[in-house]
């Protein structure tokens, strides 16, 4: 399968016009489970959840590395 994303946008965002092949079942499967209408929306989707992942990986690589200094039952008491 192959999408193409066209160069016109609805909202301020800058959009690239990409051209992909992607496995027929995989989409499929995708979209039946995902919910989602559109080809787009189903890679939109996978790319901020991708990203998301990636992000969250680096953050779980800091843990134990960052000196922390407070007391956190005051912080929780104090408004």
């Amino acid at each position: 399968m192959c999408i193409i994303f066209p160069n016109y946008t609805h909202n301020k965002e800058k959009q690239m016009r990409t051209n992909i092949a992607i496995d027929d079942k995989l989409m499929k499967a995708a979209l039946k489970t995902s919910g989602l209408l559109t080809k787009k929306d189903v890679v939109e989707e996978a790319l901020k959840l991708l990203v998301q992942v990636k992000k969250q990986s680096k953050l779980k690589k800091l843990r134990g590395k960052l000196k922390w200094e407070g007391n956190l039952d005051e912080m929780r008491t104090k408004k």
